[in-house]
């Protein structure tokens, strides 16, 4: 890892929110494409998931989304469910922001892939009863829409309009398809 990068993981603990803050959009943007030092940090990454602090559950269940790509020792498929724990946080924010990230975690392979699919299916079809739940099936369609960009798959646009078509109110219906406006989601 470059001095720059230890020096943005070492400002995520400044006492300057706007410090914290710049550290934390320069490892996201960083994180983008694959980066050689995931592995430097994923461990810390993965004790900070059940952190006291909410803050740092919601970076690390974020960067650890991000550095699936780079992971070539597929820890993931192992550590997978410790971040989907975090989408069910007790801060909402926290989990939230987590359920938002996790569909980079499909980028990194076939097998992933489809256990983000089905875990954003399964919670989109039993989650009716959580608080919120209207927001976390937005972010879920939105989540599907993200992978559909980066992987162009139909299957991925199939789920998506499978989940939107379940959606018994016609103003959520229509506000979830709304996310993939410029996307036919049918194939005539």
């Amino acid at each position: 890892m470059n001095s720059t990068t230890q020096s943005h993981f070492k400002n995520l603990k400044s006492d300057d929110k706007n410090i914290r803050y710049e550290a934390y959009i320069s490892i996201l943007a960083e994180t983008e494409g694959p980066v050689d030092w995931a592995y430097e940090v994923w461990d810390k990454l993965k004790d900070d998931l059940t952190h006291a602090d909410n803050h740092r559950r919601s970076r690390a269940a974020q960067f650890l989304c991000s550095l699936a790509i780079s992971d070539p020792e597929k820890r993931m498929i192992e550590d997978f469910q410790l971040i989907w724990k975090v989408t069910y946080d007790e801060k909402f924010v926290t989990a939230r922001h987590t359920l938002q990230s996790i569909w980079k975690i499909g980028l990194a392979c076939e097998e992933l892939k489809e256990l983000v699919v089905n875990s954003f299916v399964d919670r989109f079809t039993n989650g009716v009863n959580e608080k919120n739940y209207t927001l976390i099936r937005f972010d879920i369609i939105q989540g599907l829409r993200n992978l559909y960009e980066k992987k162009q798959e139909e299957g991925i646009k199939q789920v998506a309009h499978q989940l939107i078509e379940k959606e018994d109110d016609t103003k959520y219906r229509k506000k979830y398809a709304a996310v993939w406006k410029n996307i036919e989601l049918c194939s005539s």
